[in-house]
């Protein structure tokens, strides 16, 4: 069982026990990500991240963070999302006061070094061509930037290249007091704990912080979303790539457990109605499923595959109609119990590793009213009745709410509207 409390300096400090490992996770999230940005400094979160390896006080260059971290084999990384950033190191329980040292440290005493800073710069730029030059990864991206509009939440995590370049240390350093202070934070200890690891969290952690609490970011109404919406990117590929979807619900909606499932028997697994018809059926895709995205306020659902361009009006049809169908029918009673069994069986895989843990109770810390364990949430999705599913499918499966996004070698969207005609 996980327990929660909060350190004096205003840290949201969860403790995650585990049995039969021996490696420890210490995870410190923030609540900012890039919809809290404004559009020139697009992307600011995203470099913060970036730039706390690159030294602090204490450990001055990448090469002093990595090199201890590398010599106890420990696991850290960072990550940067819409609505978090998110920081971890994962190492053997006897080398937890290393990560503490060096996680806090990280956080409070990054120097953001205006020459660090430059050559960074090139590196996140080369970042986000890696993306762009992949369809498969770019094509979420381009959904969301359609289905979003000018709204943050259609911004790229990673900025633009402009606003990229355009940073400067001093907007970097106003933009981190805003958000990096300790009343802000959630701290997650996920494995092999004890209780002289628990009261260390104070000696690292607990030191005070500025008042400043984090800022409110920009609700987004779903009902701004005002008719079909396409967008097409031309690249000269062999494929067409598209995600094609539909508005959704908030990280914490209570029907969430109904889309859960409704994704599942959609395009979630090898044996779901979308992979048989149009892979398996008819060869149209090696690579087609389903999706769900959740924001604080708002998410989607979406379909991404990769097709034949030439029979991409067929893959469409297809998919068009599988979507139309399970939102008219329903699912059977074998398709729920099939999905219910499926997300027993990923929560249980997903949550065999301490950093997955750290991750699944802060999350939730950060993003719901109601922190559940893994048995409690999977008591909700044992409780989706067929009706269930069916609602929340003519719920969010609105062809008037339709957006695509497509990449390949297509002039305009004209082609596209033809296609779905």
């Amino acid at each position: 069982m996980y327990h929660q409390t909060k350190l004096n300096n205003g840290i949201k400090f969860l403790t995650i026990p585990m049995k039969g490992t021996e490696a420890v996770t210490i995870l410190a999230l923030f609540p900012v990500g890039s919809r809290y940005e404004t559009k020139d400094i697009n992307g600011l979160s995203h470099f913060i991240e970036h730039m706390m390896f690159k030294g602090t006080l204490l450990r001055p260059t990448t090469m002093d963070i990595s090199k201890e971290l590398d010599k106890v084999g420990a696991e850290y990384n960072a990550y940067t999302s819409r609505d978090y950033t998110g920081y971890y190191i994962k190492v053997s329980r006897k080398h937890v006061d290393l990560a503490m040292d060096l996680l806090s440290d990280m956080l409070r005493n990054s120097q953001f070094n205006a020459e660090e800073l430059e050559k960074e710069k090139g590196v996140i730029v080369e970042e986000l061509n890696m993306y762009k030059d992949n369809p498969t990864m770019y094509s979420e991206q381009l959904f969301e930037e359609t289905l979003y509009a000018n709204h943050p939440l259609g911004r790229d995590v990673g900025g633009q290249e402009e606003t990229v370049r355009n940073t400067t240390r001093e907007k970097m350093l106003k933009y981190y007091h805003n958000f990096y202070e300790p009343q802000n934070m959630i701290l997650a200890l996920a494995g092999k704990i004890d209780d002289v690891m628990i009261k260390k969290i104070k000696k690292y952690f607990g030191q005070k912080g500025n008042t400043i609490k984090k800022q409110a970011f920009k609700k987004f109404a779903t009902s701004s979303i005002k008719g079909m919406a396409i967008k097409v990117f031309y690249k000269k590929t062999d494929q067409a790539h598209l995600v094609l979807g539909f508005p959704a619900l908030p990280y914490d909606d209570s029907q969430i457990p109904a889309l859960n499932i409704l994704n599942i028997i959609l395009g979630g697994t090898m044996s779901s109605r979308l992979f048989v018809e149009v892979r398996e059926k008819r060869g149209l895709a090696y690579m087609i499923h389903s999706g769900i995205n959740r924001y604080q306020d708002t998410g989607n659902l979406f379909v991404r595959a990769g097709l034949d361009k030439n029979r991409l009006k067929e893959a469409l049809d297809i998919i068009i109609r599988e979507l139309n169908k399970i939102a008219k029918d329903g699912v059977t009673a074998e398709e729920l119990k099939m999905a219910q069994d499926n997300l027993a069986g990923r929560l249980v895989l997903g949550l065999e590793d301490s950093s997955e843990q750290a991750e699944w109770y802060a999350k939730q810390a950060l993003l719901t009213k109601q922190v559940r364990t893994p048995e409690e949430e999977m008591k909700r999705y044992r409780q989706v009745k067929i009706a269930d599913v069916k609602r929340v499918a003519q719920t969010i499966i609105k062809m008037k709410k339709m957006c695509l996004a497509v990449i390949g070698p297509f002039v305009d969207e004209t082609e596209i509207k033809r296609l779905l005609k």
